[in-house]
């Protein structure tokens, strides 16, 4: 299971700790933990890690904590793309993981960088401009995830985030990127737009626990849309997510 950092609070309203976008979205302290080289052990939410737009709750958020992110694909998918000359796509892979583990550095105490959210999302929006949304025929499975991860984590620029988006969903529909990602980082935007989420991944703690950001559109569908998107049943996703909360 992909483990994703707190969703914090931007574009103008007061900041609360959101647990559901690694959101690696990857912002995963598992894989933050466990990256060697240049293979992250998976991706994250607030999946798996992130850090979107605050929400509207009433109750003070929870402490800091580590919520877990899509699944990845069975299998690390590698890269197929003949296209693409091996070594830009190896370096291209590279790179993605390092920003990730810098990511996560940030997020888990870890190690730290001069390098920011919004330089990370700088250069993502140029690698999107380039070759569009790294799937996992270019980058592999492991740097798909990663560049999720800096995705859901560009809440200082929603518009990219948006866009970002659109691209991945192209590229899940293909079959060439995680549905799992694609479900966290859809919540994402939904809630930095204040609106309701499809796939209940962003959270937050409340005093009596974890508790959806913004309410969950067509509640008797949840658990048909979790599956095919590969994530964890909700009431399985919420316990995780009240032992996180109740580690502060």
């Amino acid at each position: 299971m992909r483990r994703i950092l707190p969703y914090r609070g931007s574009m103008g309203r007061r900041p609360t700790r959101l647990l559901g976008s690694l959101a690696l979205a990857l912002a995963c302290a598992a894989l933050a933990a466990g990256c060697a080289d240049d293979e992250p052990a998976a991706a994250p939410t607030t999946s798996p890690a992130s850090s979107p737009a605050s929400s509207p709750t009433t109750e003070p958020a929870g402490p800091s904590a580590t919520p877990p992110s899509p699944s990845a694909p069975s299998g690390t998918p590698t890269p197929t793309d003949p296209e693409q000359p091996v070594d830009e796509a190896a370096a291209l892979r590279r790179e993605l993981l390092g920003m990730l583990r810098r990511d996560q550095g940030e997020r888990t105490g870890g190690a730290t960088s001069d390098e920011t959210d919004v330089d990370r999302t700088e250069r993502l929006k140029e690698i999107l401009d380039q070759y569009g949304w790294p799937g996992w025929d270019l980058v592999g499975g492991k740097a798909e995830t990663a560049a999720w991860a800096i995705a859901q984590h560009s809440d200082l620029d929603p518009a990219f985030q948006a866009e970002a988006l659109e691209l991945l969903r192209a590229e899940v529909a293909e079959g060439n990127a995680s549905p799992g990602n694609l479900a966290y980082l859809e919540d994402r935007v939904n809630v930095g737009q204040g609106r309701p989420q499809r796939y209940g991944t962003q959270v937050g703690c409340a005093r009596a626990g974890p508790r959806p950001a913004t309410p969950i559109r067509d509640r008797a569908g949840l658990e048909q849309r979790r599956r095919a998107a590969g994530l964890d049943p909700y009431a399985d996703y919420l316990a995780e997510m009240t032992r996180v909360c109740g580690r502060g």
